[in-house]
């Protein structure tokens, strides 16, 4: 069993296990509003961060290759809207399908739903309305991109059930979370190129990477009612499949950018997109080399370090079209 069990605090308050302690959902957020933002995880938002910077290292990458413009700032704030309500959306759909599993896991059997805050109706109803008004944004883009993000609801509705048939659900997660790559280059430029597609790609890789580490917390539980996960495949491994990630993230996101800048011609701005794939590699050699898989704590902070990972790269890649 994970260290991250149910505290007395989480029993008289309501609060998820591995919430962020102190966090304002639990603190200063309305009463009634609770349950419905620990669906939407508010309370954990390390997940909306790693669903917004794939979006925000698109966006910059596509506006080095041709210039910043003034929408490109609506852009990042709906793309940074959109990514609450989204996360919100899909962690709710999450939660309602994987209810009965929920309750038979230490870290997940205070959320919401298994613990009886909110009916499954009710939570359908917040998916819905998180939805529909993330529709709004995406219809302020171009009719490309709102394209993109219809296409996004499959993977993202399909994700819950990837852990019941394949040992490798974290690809689900990645498909479903780097969507924005695509999305937001598309936003800018109106149609897809192979940068993007790398870049897609890098993020994806990525993922495999931080969300094997989040697995290791629940792995003893999973095993126990038969789920499945990279973190349970890899096993003892892990270190070495996730060196094999890291590598694999920083090459295709290297390849993303030569294909996008080398074009321009410009030394000092392919200089500064470069140093976005290295700053990552680097952070992520740092997660690596504190990894300790059988400490649940540690993968919970490692995880949660992997939104300043993902903001590295986006700092350079703005940079690059600032330059």
């Amino acid at each position: 069993m994970t260290s991250n069990s149910e505290t007395p605090e989480a029993q008289i308050t309501g609060q998820v296990a591995d919430a962020y302690r102190g966090n304002w959902v639990d603190h200063t957020a309305p009463a009634f509003s609770r349950p419905y933002l620990r669906l939407s995880r508010a309370d954990r938002p390390i997940g909306t961060w790693l669903l917004l910077l794939p979006c925000w290292w698109s966006i910059s990458l596509a506006a080095a290759t041709d210039g910043l413009r003034l929408f490109d700032l609506w852009l990042a704030i709906g793309c940074a809207i959109g990514a609450f309500l989204m996360r919100g959306a899909g962690c709710t759909w999450n939660d309602i399908t994987d209810r009965d599993f929920d309750g038979q896991v230490a870290r997940t059997r205070s959320r919401p739903i298994p613990s009886g805050q909110v009916t499954v109706k009710q939570a359908l109803g917040w998916m819905v309305l998180q939805t529909g008004v993330a529709a709004l944004i995406l219809f302020t883009f171009n009719w490309a991109a709102i394209g993109m993000g219809v296409l996004a609801l499959a993977p993202v509705a399909i994700y819950p059930f990837a852990k019941r048939f394949t040992w490798w659900p974290q690809v689900f997660l990645g498909i479903a979370f780097n969507w924005g790559a695509l999305l937001g280059w598309v936003a800018h430029t109106g149609s897809l190129s192979w940068a993007a597609v790398l870049l897609y790609l890098s993020g994806l890789v990525w993922t495999l990477f931080y969300d094997t580490i989040y697995a290791h917390q629940d792995k003893e539980d999973d095993a126990l009612i038969g789920v499945k996960s990279t973190a349970r495949l890899f096993g003892t491994n892990t270190p070495r499949w996730l060196g094999l990630f890291l590598v694999l993230t920083v090459i295709l996101m290297t390849g993303s950018v030569l294909l996008a800048l080398l074009p321009l011609g410009n030394p000092l701005v392919l200089v500064v997109g470069l140093a976005a794939p290295w700053a990552m590699g680097w952070h992520m050699l740092g997660q690596l080399r504190q990894l300790d898989i059988d400490n649940a704590d540690i993968c919970l902070d490692l995880f949660r370090k992997s939104r300043n990972t993902g903001l590295l790269a986006a700092l350079f890649l703005a940079g690059s079209a600032i330059v």
